[in-house]
């Protein structure tokens, strides 16, 4: 059995406030207004315990960092391959697992987790002003090219 620690109930207490899927360091940052003694060591063995026991999702996207999640009901998640930014996407869940067998998967489904991997909306936005913004200055270029 765990015992209690205030610095503990500080992290998932500001997990719960959030659904920007914080990484440790932000957790840190976060939880030492409140305990400025906090060590990033502590912040990131009591993540992990708190993950391990289910209390909250540790989120992987591969970039280097992970994230936390403090709702752990089965939901789906975007990561932004640019920004790294995670987010709850509202989307039904699968739990007619039936339609499996209709390609050959005759075993039991006990859990899921889905990560849908691409551009979030600001990246995408950034993304298409600068191509539409290397266009015009190519265009330019080209223009200039053609009086000459």
């Amino acid at each position: 059995m765990t015992r209690y620690s205030r610095q503990r109930e500080a992290i998932l207490e500001y997990l719960r406030s959030t659904k920007s899927h914080p990484t440790a360091i932000t957790v840190y940052n976060e939880v030492r207004k409140k305990y400025p003694n906090i060590s990033l060591a502590t912040v990131y063995r009591n993540l992990g315990m708190l993950a391990e026991n289910n209390t909250i999702m540790r989120l992987d996207c591969g970039h280097g960092s992970e994230h936390y999640d403090a709702t752990t009901d089965n939901h789906y998640h975007f990561c932004c391959n640019d920004c790294g930014a995670v987010s709850d996407l509202d989307i039904p869940v699968i739990t007619d697992w039936s339609v499996l067998s209709d390609y050959g998967f005759h075993g039991t489904v006990e859990s899921h987790f889905v990560m849908f991997f691409g551009l979030c909306e600001q990246c995408k936005n950034k993304v298409s002003h600068e191509s539409r913004n290397s266009r015009s200055v190519s265009e330019t270029g080209k223009k200039n090219e053609q009086r000459r």
